[in-house]
Protein backbone atom coordinates (compact mmCIF):
# COMPACT_ATOMS: atom_id res chain seq x y z
CA UNK A 1 0.00 0.00 0.00
CA UNK A 2 3.15 2.29 0.58
CA UNK A 3 4.25 1.79 -2.50
CA UNK A 4 1.14 2.03 -3.89
CA UNK A 5 0.52 5.72 -2.38
CA UNK A 6 4.05 6.76 -3.53
CA UNK A 7 3.41 5.80 -7.00
CA UNK A 8 0.35 7.50 -6.85
CA UNK A 9 1.31 10.42 -5.34
CA UNK A 10 4.45 10.75 -7.82
CA UNK A 11 1.95 10.66 -10.88
CA UNK A 12 0.17 13.52 -8.95
CA UNK A 13 2.67 15.46 -8.88
CA UNK A 14 4.16 14.70 -12.78
CA UNK A 15 0.44 15.45 -14.02
CA UNK A 16 0.20 19.28 -12.41
CA UNK A 17 3.71 19.47 -13.47
CA UNK A 18 2.88 18.46 -17.18
CA UNK A 19 -0.11 20.47 -17.14
CA UNK A 20 1.13 23.59 -16.24
CA UNK A 21 4.49 22.98 -18.87
CA UNK A 22 1.90 22.49 -21.75
CA UNK A 23 -1.13 25.20 -20.20
CA UNK A 24 0.01 28.57 -21.70
CA UNK A 25 1.00 30.93 -18.64
CA UNK A 26 -0.56 34.34 -18.45
CA UNK A 27 1.85 37.24 -20.07
CA UNK A 28 2.72 40.35 -18.55
CA UNK A 29 1.97 43.76 -20.85
CA UNK A 30 5.90 44.01 -21.67
CA UNK A 31 5.49 40.19 -22.92
CA UNK A 32 2.61 41.10 -24.84
CA UNK A 33 3.62 44.14 -26.38
CA UNK A 34 7.09 42.13 -27.59
CA UNK A 35 4.19 39.84 -29.71
CA UNK A 36 2.66 43.00 -31.33
CA UNK A 37 -0.41 43.33 -28.90
CA UNK A 38 -1.40 46.38 -27.39
CA UNK A 39 -4.59 46.75 -24.82
CA UNK A 40 -6.72 49.53 -23.97
CA UNK A 41 -7.06 50.33 -20.57
CA UNK A 42 -9.79 50.45 -19.78
CA UNK A 43 -11.60 48.76 -22.72
CA UNK A 44 -14.11 51.17 -24.49
CA UNK A 45 -17.77 50.83 -24.95
CA UNK A 46 -18.65 51.22 -28.52
CA UNK A 47 -21.01 53.98 -29.16
CA UNK A 48 -24.22 52.34 -31.70
CA UNK A 49 -23.59 51.25 -35.17
CA UNK A 50 -25.77 49.11 -37.71
CA UNK A 51 -24.34 46.93 -40.06
CA UNK A 52 -25.00 43.98 -42.08
CA UNK A 53 -23.41 40.37 -41.99
CA UNK A 54 -23.01 38.12 -44.90
CA UNK A 55 -26.00 36.29 -44.00
CA UNK A 56 -27.83 39.60 -44.72
CA UNK A 57 -28.94 39.96 -41.62
CA UNK A 58 -28.30 43.12 -39.38
CA UNK A 59 -25.25 43.45 -36.96
CA UNK A 60 -25.06 45.31 -33.81
CA UNK A 61 -22.38 45.97 -31.62
CA UNK A 62 -24.25 43.56 -29.02
CA UNK A 63 -23.26 40.97 -31.45
CA UNK A 64 -19.91 40.88 -29.84
CA UNK A 65 -20.69 39.87 -26.68
CA UNK A 66 -20.06 36.62 -24.80
CA UNK A 67 -16.67 35.79 -27.09
CA UNK A 68 -13.11 37.00 -27.78
CA UNK A 69 -13.44 38.90 -31.39
CA UNK A 70 -10.71 39.74 -33.68
CA UNK A 71 -11.47 41.73 -36.41
CA UNK A 72 -9.54 42.65 -40.01
CA UNK A 73 -10.97 45.99 -41.44
CA UNK A 74 -10.51 45.16 -45.01
CA UNK A 75 -11.88 44.68 -48.75
CA UNK A 76 -12.81 41.36 -50.88
CA UNK A 77 -11.06 42.84 -54.14
CA UNK A 78 -7.44 44.09 -51.96
CA UNK A 79 -4.88 42.54 -54.28
CA UNK A 80 -2.29 41.82 -51.63
CA UNK A 81 -2.51 42.90 -47.59
CA UNK A 82 -6.36 41.12 -47.06
CA UNK A 83 -5.45 38.06 -48.64
CA UNK A 84 -2.24 37.29 -46.61
CA UNK A 85 -4.04 38.69 -43.33
CA UNK A 86 -6.96 36.77 -43.55
CA UNK A 87 -4.73 33.58 -44.20
CA UNK A 88 -2.82 34.47 -41.24
CA UNK A 89 -6.22 34.50 -38.83
CA UNK A 90 -7.14 31.07 -40.52
CA UNK A 91 -3.63 30.05 -39.03
CA UNK A 92 -3.91 31.21 -35.67
CA UNK A 93 -7.38 29.86 -35.50
CA UNK A 94 -5.46 26.47 -36.78
CA UNK A 95 -2.74 26.54 -34.00
CA UNK A 96 -4.97 27.46 -31.30
CA UNK A 97 -6.71 24.30 -31.17
CA UNK A 98 -9.37 24.42 -28.86
CA UNK A 99 -8.95 27.68 -27.49
CA UNK A 100 -10.42 28.90 -30.82
CA UNK A 101 -13.70 27.75 -29.60
CA UNK A 102 -13.41 31.41 -27.68
CA UNK A 103 -12.84 33.20 -30.51
CA UNK A 104 -14.60 34.67 -33.39
CA UNK A 105 -13.32 35.79 -36.62
CA UNK A 106 -14.52 38.75 -38.77
CA UNK A 107 -13.52 40.31 -42.12
CA UNK A 108 -15.20 44.07 -42.10
CA UNK A 109 -15.45 45.20 -45.74
CA UNK A 110 -14.26 49.30 -46.17
CA UNK A 111 -15.33 48.91 -49.47
CA UNK A 112 -19.32 48.21 -49.63
CA UNK A 113 -19.87 49.14 -53.20
CA UNK A 114 -18.48 46.01 -54.38
CA UNK A 115 -18.40 43.96 -51.04
CA UNK A 116 -22.22 42.45 -50.72
CA UNK A 117 -23.31 40.15 -47.91
CA UNK A 118 -23.12 37.00 -50.36
CA UNK A 119 -19.39 38.17 -52.12
CA UNK A 120 -18.06 38.29 -48.48
CA UNK A 121 -19.13 34.63 -47.51
CA UNK A 122 -17.96 33.36 -51.21
CA UNK A 123 -14.71 34.84 -50.44
CA UNK A 124 -14.14 34.11 -46.73
CA UNK A 125 -15.17 30.42 -47.19
CA UNK A 126 -11.80 30.13 -49.00
CA UNK A 127 -10.41 30.79 -45.88
CA UNK A 128 -12.89 29.15 -43.19
CA UNK A 129 -16.33 28.36 -43.05
CA UNK A 130 -16.90 29.87 -39.57
CA UNK A 131 -15.17 33.23 -40.37
CA UNK A 132 -17.83 36.07 -40.38
CA UNK A 133 -18.14 39.04 -43.11
CA UNK A 134 -19.86 42.36 -42.24
CA UNK A 135 -20.66 45.23 -44.43
CA UNK A 136 -23.12 48.19 -44.52
CA UNK A 137 -23.46 51.73 -45.71
CA UNK A 138 -20.19 53.62 -45.66
CA UNK A 139 -21.32 55.65 -42.66
CA UNK A 140 -21.52 52.86 -40.40
CA UNK A 141 -18.39 51.25 -40.99
CA UNK A 142 -16.40 54.41 -40.97
CA UNK A 143 -18.10 55.43 -37.88
CA UNK A 144 -16.89 51.86 -36.26
CA UNK A 145 -14.11 52.02 -37.87
CA UNK A 146 -13.03 55.36 -36.30
CA UNK A 147 -14.04 53.93 -32.67
CA UNK A 148 -11.40 51.00 -32.77
CA UNK A 149 -8.28 53.08 -34.33
CA UNK A 150 -8.40 51.24 -37.54
CA UNK A 151 -9.11 54.34 -40.28
CA UNK A 152 -9.33 54.12 -44.20
CA UNK A 153 -10.18 56.16 -46.57
CA UNK A 154 -13.37 55.75 -48.37
CA UNK A 155 -14.11 55.28 -51.84
CA UNK A 156 -17.90 55.96 -52.90
CA UNK A 157 -19.33 55.89 -56.23
CA UNK A 158 -15.44 55.55 -58.37
CA UNK A 159 -16.17 55.34 -61.85
CA UNK A 160 -13.10 53.45 -62.06
CA UNK A 161 -13.64 49.45 -61.89
CA UNK A 162 -10.39 48.08 -60.56
CA UNK A 163 -10.07 50.78 -57.98
CA UNK A 164 -8.26 50.10 -54.26
CA UNK A 165 -9.10 51.57 -50.42
CA UNK A 166 -6.26 52.82 -48.67
CA UNK A 167 -6.92 51.06 -44.74
CA UNK A 168 -5.45 49.87 -41.27
CA UNK A 169 -3.45 46.80 -40.90
CA UNK A 170 -4.25 46.27 -37.32
CA UNK A 171 -6.23 42.85 -36.03
CA UNK A 172 -8.90 44.62 -33.73
CA UNK A 173 -10.04 42.74 -30.19
CA UNK A 174 -13.82 43.28 -28.73
CA UNK A 175 -13.50 41.65 -25.62
CA UNK A 176 -16.60 39.22 -24.45
CA UNK A 177 -18.36 42.56 -22.90
CA UNK A 178 -18.24 44.08 -26.73
CA UNK A 179 -16.06 46.48 -25.91
CA UNK A 180 -12.60 47.87 -27.71
CA UNK A 181 -10.18 45.96 -26.47
CA UNK A 182 -7.14 46.45 -28.55
CA UNK A 183 -5.32 45.44 -31.38
CA UNK A 184 -2.31 43.57 -33.05
CA UNK A 185 -0.22 46.10 -35.12
CA UNK A 186 0.71 45.02 -38.50
CA UNK A 187 3.07 43.90 -39.80
CA UNK A 188 1.62 40.20 -38.54
CA UNK A 189 3.52 37.28 -37.25
CA UNK A 190 0.94 34.23 -36.90
CA UNK A 191 3.37 32.20 -34.19
CA UNK A 192 3.32 35.52 -31.81
CA UNK A 193 -0.81 36.42 -32.27
CA UNK A 194 -1.45 32.76 -31.27
CA UNK A 195 0.92 33.00 -28.24
CA UNK A 196 -0.45 36.17 -27.10
CA UNK A 197 -4.18 34.77 -27.95
CA UNK A 198 -3.25 31.36 -25.92
CA UNK A 199 -2.82 33.03 -23.01
CA UNK A 200 -5.75 35.63 -23.08
CA UNK A 201 -7.97 32.76 -23.97
CA UNK A 202 -6.70 30.92 -21.00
Amino acid sequence: MTVGACLGFMSLIMALFLSRFYTPRELTLDEYKTLGAYFIDPPRQLAEFKLIDDSSEVFLPEAFAGKWNILFFGFTYCPDICPLTVKQMSDVKKSLGEYSDNLRFFLVSVDPDRDQPENLRVYLDNFDKNFKGLTGEIDQIYKFSTQVNAPFFPVVNSPEPNYTVDHSGSLILISPEAKYAGFFRAPHDTDKITKALASLLN
